[in-house]
């Protein structure tokens, strides 16, 4: 592929100027501080860009990571946070190793778009307080600090921090749709600066005094025995930044031409991205949809953009951190406001929730958990529920019919059936899975069975078998001995015999020479165990021709 280093220095400098107040935001929320989101920026940014598994990865903090970071904060502090995230660090890796990349794609769609609506409404209700102008209520459930928040504002309204906070959001979403090249994020959040400064708006409470560079890497924080109770918040922090860094990548990828991601290495550079960015103050970091998005449109072709943009991001620490102080946080809670709205793509949410009923009810929960609970228990209900529809759908595909020896001959028994009818037999053919999932409405079918002494079973169409099957076909035939009806089969397939065996099916099913290879050996085999009883008149009957389809 061709290089443009002018083109990726222009893309890399453009992402810097959309990525400033993003990263402030999000270090804002996350509750350490504007100064931590910006470390993570520059060093998260820079070591997941060189050893990160996509040229045009760019990755900081997120709306998404904070969201699981806050509950993190109000639990064990500052110092929990930066452990979590070196732990978070290491189980990357760890995964990377163990080539677990390649299992984001069973993530299914409606999972993925519920949780990302869940994080739009998250981080825009995390972002009441401070476009009301109010202090952040104690507590980490958004929902109970956003009511808190709003009473606040009742008793005390701060109508300057409202004014600039919705200022600055309608400036980017007008702005996005008027001029999508701009980045109007940063255009509206130096005019909110200025009104501040100029107008002297004491309401308008700025961000703070901000480190001119960046602290001395130091493991200070770690606390080797807090370990084991941070594990669990490690473990949810390290699935957050795989699930949001492969989509991103997998997003770029499909943005592009020519440009494919390694999955495995992507999760080694954030791995290596999270175990440094805590050593410099910053949060857990992923790669980051929208600027990624950014970088794309702009131009950029390799990493040199994603290096440029956290460049950038460095020389703005070391030298415009007084300016970069006074930044109002109304008009970063603005910013972030504008960027949830700006996730929730309704087309696609749309598209999801016609698309099946099992999708709309997956998309819906998963959302709501989201809002409710957190990410990570939203990501694991949305699998389950997922999980269970899937092998309902599945199971409702498996089916068990009378065999038609006649099919072109639909609603009308052959001569063939009408003559089996006749002497009591009766064949059915079993389409599908026989799983544990729905196998137990098989067992009702054959252990009804009425007035017939010999039932054939045909299974060379039987797709999956598990012991759960195994273990309902055994039923059902003891069952039908226990009644005097004989079962026989046919078309046994290999796949099907070690599940049968481990429950003592197949013994039972090939007793007395039950077990056929084809359903017309099995109608002859059923007569001479009618005759051997006495039930049938002895001599040989010949058989009506079958299809070759019927026969197997």
């Amino acid at each position: 592929m061709a290089r443009h280093p002018r083109r990726d220095l222009l893309a890399g400098l453009t992402v810097a100027i959309v990525a400033l107040p993003l990263a402030l935001g999000f270090g804002v929320s996350s509750g350490l501080g504007a100064e931590a989101g910006l470390a993570t920026a520059v060093v998260a940014g820079a070591l997941a860009a060189l050893f990160g598994g996509s040229n045009l990865q760019v990755s900081g903090p997120t709306g998404a990571m904070t969201v699981v970071l806050v509950p993190i904060v109000a639990q064990y502090g500052p110092g929990g946070v930066l452990t979590v995230g070196l732990m978070a660090g290491v189980l990357l890796i760890a995964l990377a190793l163990l080539k677990a990349g390649r299992y984001m794609q069973y993530i299914p769609a409606p999972v993925v778009e519920g949780f990302t609506l869940g994080i739009a409404c998250v981080i825009g209700l995390q972002q009441v307080p401070n476009a009301l102008g109010v202090a952040k209520p104690d507590g980490d459930k958004v929902l109970v600090m956003t009511w808190r928040a709003a009473e606040e504002f009742v008793r005390t309204p701060n109508w300057t921090a409202v004014a600039l906070a919705v200022g600055v959001a309608v400036v980017m979403l007008l702005g996005a749709r008027w001029r999508p090249a701009i980045p109007f994020s940063i255009v509206a959040v130096i005019a909110a600066t200025l009104a501040g400064q100029l107008l002297h708006l004491d309401a308008a409470t700025p961000i703070g005094a901000l480190p001119s560079g960046l602290p001395a890497p130091s493991l200070g924080f770690l606390d080797l025995s807090a370990l084991g109770s941070l594990l669990a918040p490690a473990v949810a922090v390290a699935a957050l930044a795989a699930l949001e860094s492969l989509l991103s990548a997998t997003v770029a990828d499909g943005m592009t031409v020519g440009q494919k991601h390694d999955p495995d290495k992507e999760l080694f550079g954030q791995g290596i991205a999270n175990l440094a960015a805590p050593l410099f103050g910053g949060v857990p970091a992923t790669a980051a949809i929208a600027r990624t998005a950014v970088n794309v449109r702009t131009g950029a072709g390799s990493r040199l953009a994603a290096l440029t943009h956290a460049a950038v991001l460095a020389v703005i620490v070391f030298a415009a951190a007084p300016l970069v102080s006074k930044i109002p946080l109304a008009a970063l809670a603005g910013v972030l406001l504008a960027t949830a709205i700006r996730m929730v793509e309704v087309g696609a949410l749309r598209a999801m929730a016609r698309a099946t009923r099992s999708d709309a009810i997956v998309l819906v929960l998963t959302a709501v958990a989201t809002l409710a609970l957190d990410l990570v228990h939203a990501v694991i209900i949305g699998l389950v529920v997922a999980g269970a529809l899937a092998l309902r759908a599945v199971a409702r595909q498996a089916r068990m019919d009378q065999v038609d020896f006649r099919p072109d001959l639909p609603g009308e028994h052959s001569d063939e059936e009408q003559a089996l009818l006749a002497e009591h037999i009766v064949a059915y053919r079993i389409d599908g899975p026989l799983f544990f999932a729905g196998a137990h409405r098989f067992l009702l079918e054959l252990s009804e069975v009425a007035d017939v002494r010999v039932v054939i079973l045909r299974m060379s169409r039987i797709t999956t078998m598990d012991a759960t099957g195994a273990l309902v076909l055994k039923d059902a035939v003891e069952k039908l001995n226990r009644r005097g009806i004989a079962v026989l089969t046919s078309g046994i397939r290999p796949g099907q015999r070690q599940a049968l065996a481990s429950v003592g099916a197949l013994d039972l099913l090939r007793r007395d020479g039950r077990e056929y290879a084809t359903t017309p050996e099995a109608i002859i085999g059923a007569r001479a165990h009618l005759q051997n009883a006495g039930l049938l008149p002895t001599g040989p009957r010949p058989l009506v021709p079958v299809t070759e389809e019927a026969s197997r």
